[in-house]
């Protein structure tokens, strides 16, 4: 933008939309525009080869075609080295720009986002069980910052508390480690994630009709969770099973009043709060989860 030009010869002349600058016609880069659609259409290949690895990739590839969509008007087509040169060296575009034209290479050239290899950047690929933990910290972050207190992180080793055997070398399990912790001053809050279609079978089945093996997990989760209880020196505690659930399951389940199951451990002055708790892998819920998890942990 060359604003001492416009001010001495344009303005005074009442020019004033006859601005100079590089780009005077604000048009749109089909090249650019091109290899991103290429782009998408990479990503969209791969995904679609994950298709039953879990109800975020549907979410992905849903979201991929609504990209596509948006770009359609231009070929997909791979811009040439010397072009991609060209847009690096553009001292006017944002980091934004850089990091998402550098996304676009390493899709093209297979160097880890979009490829099996992993020469270079970062893998695309990640565990479902991984990915629902770190949505669920994610929620539980906001969570803590409504309610105030500390939260301590799994992931972290934050919440790690070492189990001590006697004699050591006989001992098997050697810690407990919850994957989130919420300590306030009135109420501990311990929270597992739990990437499982526990939630869902639950919502549509009676216990009596579960099969043995789908029982058997969720009193293992039920007994995991009330373990790590014990490491909680608060009198009042409160231990949630996060599981995930479909958006649709979501919205139904908030409509019925049914987003929670609860129960109660009493035992002399202490009281062990039991939540199951269902969180949608979805963006566009997030704040309204956020904003009920908050209630139901307030309210226990």
């Amino acid at each position: 933008m060359q604003w001492s030009r416009y001010v001495t010869s344009k303005m005074t002349k009442g020019q004033f939309l006859q601005v100079p600058c590089r780009y005077p016609e604000l048009q749109e880069d089909r090249e650019l525009k091109s290899m991103i659609h290429y782009t998408l259409r990479r990503q969209l290949a791969s995904l679609e080869s994950q298709r039953s690895m879990g109800l975020v990739v549907l979410q992905l590839i849903d979201l991929c075609q609504g990209l596509i969509e948006k770009v359609r008007t231009v070929p997909p087509l791979p811009a040439s080295s010397l072009k991609v040169q060209e847009w690096y060296g553009n001292a006017m575009k944002p980091e934004l720009f850089r990091d998402g034209l550098q996304a676009m290479e390493w899709t093209v050239e297979e160097r880890g986002l979009a490829g099996l290899g992993d020469l270079q950047g970062i893998p695309w690929m990640m565990a479902m069980e991984n990915f629902f933990e770190a949505w669920v910290e994610t929620v539980m972050t906001k969570v803590a910052r409504s309610m105030g207190g500390q939260l301590r992180v799994g992931r972290k080793r934050e919440s790690l508390v070492p189990l001590h055997w006697d004699p050591p070398y006989q001992g098997s399990q050697r810690f407990l480690l919850p994957d989130l912790v919420l300590e306030r001053e009135d109420r501990t809050i311990i929270v597992d994630a739990k990437y499982k279609r526990h939630w869902e079978e639950l919502s549509h089945q009676k216990w009596s009709h579960l099969g043995d093996g789908m029982r058997e997990s969720h009193r293992h989760d039920l007994l995991q969770i009330l373990a790590y209880a014990s490491i909680s020196p608060n009198k009042n505690t409160t231990c949630c099973l996060a599981y995930p659930c479909q958006e649709e399951t979501y919205r139904s389940l908030k409509q019925r009043g049914r987003l929670f199951h609860k129960a109660r451990v009493a035992h002399g002055d202490r009281a062990v709060d039991l939540a199951l708790v269902a969180l949608p892998l979805s963006a566009q819920s997030f704040e309204s989860v956020v904003q009920d998890l908050t209630g139901l942990l307030r309210d226990s």
